[in-house]
């Protein structure tokens, strides 16, 4: 017999938990519970098969995915965080370099926080076709097109320094980027990362089971929060060293090591194509029974997101939480650098490197925050009546994150107002950035609990709105400040956050089992 961590879930994506619990059982409760679990498996088993017209030969199949080897699930998991960390580099990589673009380009600030936040606008477009792609072919395949993709417009984009050029570059590296955040995304890039942050999420879901996920997502979020700290002083010191359009060509340069790495070790992960695969092998056989067709299934995922997005009020409002949180997190990255140039007198190599404070932030959430959710789920879980998890046990996490991102908004803005030491500035900014990622972590975790089969099309639909708000927040920034200061422009978006995003826990926990129910069967 299996044991009860291999077989406990009961479809592709199941909330039940692991059903374990710290009190001593009987040998009469030992023996239910292992029959329970033999049944769980057989109807998990029975279901897969039904579905997709093949199923595991047992519920330890060494090929199921939720049977992998750790060192395995980790590798791919790795490979995949180094793809993520290349999107949110590459996503602030020139912020420490808009002084430098905006002379060679001869354009305004307004044209280069343009430039800078166009990344984003094909981040909002990109993943719908990615997430149709992946849930149609696999992870793997859109993972390597949409890397190379990212390579050869991120290589011509300061070719000539042309302004048009550079945007409509901008836009189309956004759009491959955006792999990192439909296929690898995690609670996250984001958190906001992220993460936000958006393959990670869905592939990790792919491999671990519910009550690991935070665990999980803490593996595979590490590097990717060090890329709003790396991407800056990389740029910074690029810039100044050698000049600003070797920036494009060194992470060129590094995600072509990044895409090698994933065509020789990645496998692919996502079981309805594995599945589809193995049913395909014994059809003609008399074993397995034909799914539908190429075209059928790619056109039913490219509508997913779209009809989520319509039909399901708690993508609506996990969207527009998700795009008020994120929308903060980028105004904070692309006048972080400035603020430091232009308040403190420093060089850009120099004010790049207080991008190491937000990083400590985000790396706090994933490392920390990962487990002490986990473990949060696991405790109300084990309380409640049924002994089983629902998504509503993510709530309480966002309770911090509500609370820490005004008050790094806060102490962030009234120390660069006063002039206070940079310390203090960089204190508030690690402070927002923690109650940012926390937040979102939370709330993305709450949606891969409810929609871990189609993760990627869920996170396709969510980070839409909050890529937008990414492209327009930049965009004002720098008009905010000048009318209002560090210290009334930060306060407005603290207080806009606490009206809008403050009942959300407590609405969530009473009410939130009620707005998943709205249009699920649409």
């Amino acid at each position: 017999m299996a044991s009860g961590n291999k077989i406990l879930s009961v479809g592709v994506s199941d909330h039940t938990g692991d059903n374990t619990t710290s009190l001593p059982s009987s040998p009469k409760d030992d023996v239910e519970k292992a029959a329970s679990l033999d049944t769980d498996a057989q109807e998990r088993l029975d279901k897969l098969r039904n579905t997709y017209g093949a199923t595991w030969d047992s519920p330890d199949d060494p090929e199921d995915p939720f049977n992998w080897s750790a060192p395995r699930k980790v590798s791919i998991g790795v490979i995949f965080s180094l793809g993520q960390l290349i999107t949110l580099m590459s996503a602030s990589m020139i912020a420490a370099a808009l002084d430098s673009i905006k002379k060679d380009l001869d354009i305004n600030a307004s044209t280069a926080q343009i430039i800078f936040s166009t990344y984003f606008l094909g981040m909002a477009f990109g993943p719908f076709i990615i997430a149709a792609w992946a849930e149609t072919s696999g992870r793997k395949q859109v993972w390597l097109f949409a890397n190379a993709w990212y390579i050869l417009w991120n290589a011509v984009c300061p070719i000539g320094n042309s302004k048009v050029l550079m945007i409509v570059g901008r836009l189309m590296t956004g759009a491959g980027a955006s792999v990192g955040v439909t296929v690898d995304s995690s609670p996250s890039f984001t958190q906001n990362i992220i993460d936000r942050f958006q393959l990670t999420g869905p592939v990790m879901t792919d491999v671990y089971r519910e009550e690991e996920r935070g665990k999980s997502l803490a593996i595979v979020s590490f590097l990717p929060y060090l890329g709003p700290a790396l991407g800056p002083i990389i740029g910074g010191l690029v810039t100044q060293l050698i000049d600003w359009q070797w920036i494009f060509w060194v992470m060129c340069i590094v995600n072509a090591v990044v895409t090698i790495l994933g065509l020789v070790f990645i496998k692919e992960t996502y079981t309805p194509v594995l599945l589809r695969r193995k049913a395909a092998k014994t059809a003609p056989l008399g074993g397995g029974q034909p799914g539908p067709s190429l075209r059928t299934r790619l056109s039913g995922n490219f509508a997913r997101p779209f009809n989520l997005l319509l039909k399901r009020p708690v993508i609506q409002v996990v969207s527009v939480l998700l795009a008020i949180d994120f929308g903060i997190y980028v105004f904070l990255l692309s006048t972080f650098a400035t603020l430091y140039i232009s308040r403190y007198g420093q060089a850009p190599s120099t004010a790049s490197l207080h991008y190491i404070s937000i990083s400590i932030g985000s790396t706090l959430a994933a490392q920390v925050g990962g487990h002490i959710m986990d473990c949060m789920y696991r405790r109300l879980r084990d309380r409640s009546p049924t002994k089983q998890g629902k998504p509503e046990f993510r709530a309480p996490w966002m309770v911090p994150g509500m609370i820490l991102l005004p008050a790094g908004l806060f102490w962030y803005g009234w120390s660069a107002e006063r002039r206070l030491p940079w310390i203090m500035v960089d204190i508030g900014a690690a402070i927002l950035t923690l109650g940012s990622f926390v937040f979102s972590q939370a709330l993305l975790t709450y949606q891969l609990d409810e929609f871990a089969e189609h993760g990627a099309s869920a996170n396709a639909a969510s980070r839409f709105l909050s890529n937008l708000f990414a492209f327009g927040f930049p965009i004002f920034a720098p008009r905010l400040y000048h009318c209002l200061g560090y210290g009334w422009g930060n306060s407005l978006l603290a207080f806009v956050w606490l009206v809008l995003v403050g009942p959300v826990p407590l609405l969530v926990w009473l009410r939130g089992d009620r707005l998943r129910a709205l249009g699920r069967g649409k």
